[in-house]
């Protein structure tokens, strides 16, 4: 059950990451943000589930909390090395 709220987690971040407009990692998928937004929603929820199936209430609360919030935190710094990572490759 960790991994599984683990891995939700960070995918409903990414979901959320790749909805907004500044994101560079897939600039195709903006025209999808309505449908990022709702299965991200719908994956925190199973994030919230499962930790709290995995933890009981109020630590699953929390460590789904914790796990959607390291990812949206991670994501835009990880965007950004990913984008100078590129731009020094194409010089």
């Amino acid at each position: 059950m960790t991994a599984l709220y683990l891995l939700c987690g960070l995918l409903a971040a990414l979901g959320f990451y790749l909805a907004t407009a500044h994101q560079q990692l897939r600039p195709a998928l903006r025209r999808h943000a309505r449908l990022l937004r709702l299965g991200a929603w719908w994956l925190a929820l199973a994030t919230l589930l499962a930790a709290i199936q995995a933890l009981g209430p109020w630590a699953g609360g929390f460590a789904a909390l914790t796990v959607v919030m390291l990812g949206l935190v991670a994501l835009p710094y990880a965007d950004a090395w990913w984008q100078q990572r590129s731009a020094r490759r194409g010089r």
